[in-house]
C-alpha cells in the first residue's frame, strides 16, 4: 500500500458503502479541526478501473469534510486490487471502518448486516457477529429494526427515538406501529423510558386473543373483577400510610433518633433499605401496569403476523426474570447493556 496525496475532484464515494447519513455540523467541525492541524489518518481509496480516479473504501466523512473546507488535496492510502479484494470484502472493510464510531446509525448498521446475510454464502448472524466484534444479540436487535415503518426509521434515524424504544416498536405490527407514532408526535411520552414501556404493553396487548370486556362477561366473573378491584385499591391505599410515616422519619434529629435506636441503627436502616427496594420494584410494576392500561386505548387489531424479532432486551437489573419468553424491557433510557457497543469516541475522525 502507498500513501500519496491526491486531488478531492479524482476522488468519488462508493455508491454501497453502509454509511447513508453524515451529520452536517459534526462535518463542518471535522472539516475546521483539519484545516487548523490536517489530516491525521489518511482515507482509504482504490483504483476504479470503469469510472476512472478513484473510489474511496473507507475515509468518507474525511473527504467530504476537505471538500467544505475548500481543501482541494487529500492524502490517502491506495489499496492494490489485490489487498481489497472483491466487492463484498470492501464492504466488510468499509463496515468494519465504521461500526463502532457514532456517525452510524442503528439502521445502517442493520442494512449492512443484512446485506452481508444476504450475500456471503452460509453466513448468519453469529458468524456476522463474531467478524465485527459483537454480541449475536447486538445483530439480532439491530436486525430486528428492519421491520420498523418508514416514518419510524426517519425519527429513529434522527436520533429522535432511540434504539432499545425502537426495538419494542419493531416488533408491532403495521397497524399498531402508526398508532404508537401518532401517540409519540403528540408528546405523549416523558421520554425514551415511556416510550419502551409503552410500545412493549402495546406488544403484549397485541399478542392476546381479543380481550374480554365487561359487556362479555358472567355476573360471577363481573363480581370477581369486582372484588380484585377492591383489593388491589385497598392495599395501595396503605402505600401512602407508608408514606407519612417515612416523611416523619425524615424530619427526626439524626442524633436524637440514635439514641432512640441505640443498638438497632444497623438493623433499622437494613430495613428501610429493603422497603426502598420494593418500592423501586412496585414503581416498576405500577409503570408497566400504566403502559397497559394506556395500550387498551389505542390497541389496533393486527393486519398480520407480528415481526419476528431478532433478540430480546434484557430484564432489568430490578426485576426478576419473568415466566414468560418475552422479557420486560430495561427500565432505563439507553439501549441494553448486551447490545451496546465499546464506547465511542466523539471527537475521532470519522470514515
Amino acid at each position: 500500500m502507498a500513501i500519496r496525496t491526491l486531488s478531492v475532484e479524482k476522488i468519488h464515494r462508493n455508491e454501497t458503502q453502509p454509511r447513508e447519513h453524515f451529520d452536517q455540523e459534526r462535518l463542518q467541525e471535522l472539516a475546521a479541526s483539519i484545516e487548523r492541524f490536517g489530516l491525521m489518518q489518511p482515507i482509504e481509496v482504490r483504483r476504479d478501473r470503469e469510472a476512472g480516479g478513484y473510489q474511496i473504501v473507507s475515509g468518507e466523512r474525511r473527504w467530504r469534510a476537505h471538500g467544505i473546507a475548500g481543501l482541494t488535496e487529500i492524502k490517502a492510502t491506495i489499496i492494490d486490487d489485490d489487498e481489497s479484494g472483491d466487492d463484498l470484502e470492501m464492504y466488510k472493510r468499509s463496515i468494519s471502518e465504521n461500526i463502532n464510531r457514532a456517525d452510524m446509525t442503528p439502521l445502517e448498521e442493520a442494512k449492512a448486516f443484512k446485506r452481508l446475510l444476504d450475500d456471503e454464502e452460509d453466513a448468519t448472524p453469529a458468524s456476522v457477529a463474531k467478524e465485527f466484534g459483537k454480541s449475536v444479540q447486538f445483530v439480532n436487535l439491530r436486525l430486528a429494526l428492519l421491520n420498523l415503518t418508514d416514518e419510524i426509521r426517519e425519527h429513529v434515524n434522527s436520533g429522535a427515538i432511540g434504539t432499545q424504544a425502537a426495538v419494542q416498536i419493531a416488533a408491532l405490527t403495521p397497524g399498531n406501529q402508526r398508532a404508537v407514532l401518532a401517540k409519540w408526535a403528540k408528546g405523549a411520552f416523558a421520554g425514551d423510558n415511556e416510550l419502551v414501556h409503552f410500545a412493549y404493553a402495546l406488544r403484549q396487548q397485541q399478542d392476546q386473543v381479543v380481550a374480554m370486556i365487561v359487556e362479555d362477561m358472567s355476573p360471577e366473573e363481573k363480581e370477581e373483577r369486582k372484588r380484585e378491584r377492591e383489593a388491589t385499591r385497598k392495599q395501595l391505599d396503605k402505600v401512602e400510610q407508608l408514606a407519612n410515616l417515612l416523611d416523619e422519619l425524615t424530619r427526626a434529629d439524626p442524633a436524637k433518633l440514635a439514641v432512640a435506636l441505640e443498638g438497632e441503627v444497623g438493623a433499622r436502616l437494613d430495613q428501610v433499605d429493603r422497603v426502598a427496594e420494593l418500592v423501586g420494584k412496585a414503581r416498576f410494576v405500577l409503570r408497566q401496569a400504566k403502559a397497559h392500561a394506556e395500550a387498551r386505548e389505542i390497541a389496533v387489531n393486527p393486519e398480520a403476523n407480528a415481526p419476528v424479532r431478532g433478540g430480546q432486551p434484557q430484564a432489568p437489573a430490578d426485576q426478576e426474570p419473568q415466566a414468560d419468553a418475552e422479557q420486560a424491557p430495561a427500565d432505563a433510557d439507553q439501549e441494553p447493556q448486551a447490545d451496546a457497543g465499546p464506547e465511542r469516541d466523539r471527537d475521532a475522525e470519522e470514515a
